[in-house]
This record gives C-alpha cells, sequence and structure tokens, in this order.
C-alpha cells in the first residue's frame, strides 16, 4: 500500500534476497489464500536482515527491506513508513512517450 500497487499481480518476500526462492512467502491472487498472509513476528526477522520484495513478475519490481530494530509490543498497531525517497509511478502514461518520440522524428 506504500506503493500504492495493485492486488492483482503476484508477488513475493524473498527472505533470502533471490527471486523465486523456496525461502519465501508468495502472494498469488487467484489461490485465495496467500502464504503473506501471516504475521511478522513468526517469520523468524533479526536485527540487521535484509530481505527483498519482488513485486509483478512481469515488470520484477525489487525492492530492499532491511530489519533496523524489534521492538516488543504489548499491543498491535499499524506498520508505519519511515521514510520515502522520489515516487513510483506502477503504469506511466505511455501515450506521452509516444508524443515524444513522434515530435523527435
Amino acid at each position: 500500500e506504500s506503493y500504492d500497487f495493485i492486488h492483482e499481480h503476484l508477488y513475493e518476500f524473498c527472505m533470502d534476497n533471490r527471486m523465486y526462492s523456496e525461502y519465501s512467502y508468495q502472494y498469488d491472487p487467484e489461490d485465495g489464500s496467500p502464504s503473506t498472509d501471516i504475521a511478522i513476528d513468526e517469520i523468524k526477522l533479526v536485527k540487521g536482515q535484509n530481505f527483498s520484495l519482488h513485486y509483478d513478475y512481469g515488470d520484477d519490481w525489487m525492492f530492499t527491506i532491511h530489519v533496523q530494530k524489534i521492538e516488543e509490543e504489548s499491543r498491535k498497531k499499524p506498520p508505519t513508513l519511515l521514510k520515502a525517497v522520489g515516487s513510483v509511478e506502477q503504469y506511466p502514461d505511455w501515450d506521452e512517450w509516444d508524443d515524444e518520440e513522434d515530435e523527435d522524428e
């Protein structure tokens, strides 16, 4: 949701930073029961660990996630985005690119 991506695409959390790894949590929108539906404390994250989000297998968006710290929490609260740099547009307006190419010719 931080990137405003749609949920119709396949995606996986690659716990060893390798796409299509056996050590991943995958989401399949047609399956109905995604393996990404897991509590974060059940995946045994450790401070300093890096893992990846591989989103949209056709476009292969890759994001590295770094575990900065782990805190015990007595109550549940929604995750918070701490920092963002730049912006991402999942489906840019390709027509604008075609217009620019036509002008260059």
